[in-house]
């Protein structure tokens, strides 16, 4: 019986890849067999040692603050690969204030990021995608997707965005071939929640709603990535799936 979750011959895009979460995911799909095209701002040394030995990598330096370099990605992994079939955009930022104090610096510095930059990159590879006549991209949303949060204006709204694009974009690219849903993290423990972890109530606080009785690891998300980067989810379209150890149960 042929392995649904098996990534070989597959060329994924993983942005934010140099840590975190998106290192965990570029990890998990190169497990699964495919090749890797690792996207950050910053040297991703640490990525590519974990990912020695799992097949073929490739590196491309992007600030996705702005949206000038997201067509040369697409087409630097097509020059390289010959194809593009998964894109994971993972890339993003947060900056926590008061509602009353945040500035629209911080605004656009998180939306630019978070939102803006993931739809133009999803709509160059779905060019390319649609094209083919096959792809799957894989947005990285939040429990902000579904919830309001404190202190995070931006992200909170960027991440409502990036669920409503989700579901947008599916309507419009599924009877193209082309599968796009999300996965939105519990709180995970990694840079982004490195303020929560070290506000002792704020963490104990977290902790005691969550069922799991622990902070979800960068690891969690790559089985759910495979998942949705693969064969098995063919038939699913638009979809937000958390992946926060019961948070949203609760």
């Amino acid at each position: 019986m042929t392995n649904p979750f098996d990534l070989t011959g597959r060329v994924a895009v993983v942005t934010g890849a140099n840590t975190g979460i998106g290192q965990a995911i570029a990890v998990a799909l190169a497990s699964a067999g495919a090749d890797i095209v690792l996207v950050g701002r910053s040297a991703m040394t640490q990525t590519r040692a974990l990912l020695d030995g799992k097949g073929a990598v490739h590196e491309i330096t992007a600030d996705l603050s702005t949206t000038a370099p997201l067509q040369g990605i697409v087409d630097e992994t097509v020059a390289r690969f010959g194809a593009l079939h998964i894109l994971v955009n993972n890339a993003g930022i947060i900056r926590r204030a008061d509602s009353t104090d945040y500035t629209e610096a911080d605004w656009d510095a998180v939306v630019d990021t978070n939102l803006k930059s993931l739809f133009f990159l999803s709509q160059a590879a779905g060019r390319h995608m649609i094209a083919r006549g096959s792809g799957k991209i894989v947005n990285v949303a939040s429990l902000l997707s579904f919830q309001g949060g404190i202190r995070v204006p931006a992200y909170t709204a960027s991440k409502s965005g990036v669920a409503g694009l989700t579901r947008l974009l599916a309507c419009e690219w599924a009877a193209k071939g082309v599968q796009v849903n999300a996965i939105a993290p519990g709180y995970v423990a990694t840079n982004n929640t490195a303020a929560l972890q070290a506000d002792e109530k704020r963490s104990a606080d977290i902790l005691g709603r969550i069922p799991a009785s622990r902070w979800g690891r960068p690891e969690d998300i790559g089985g759910a990535a495979v998942f949705l980067a693969s064969g098995a989810a063919d038939y699913v379209n638009g979809v937000v799936l958390p992946v926060d150890g019961g948070w949203l149960a609760r």
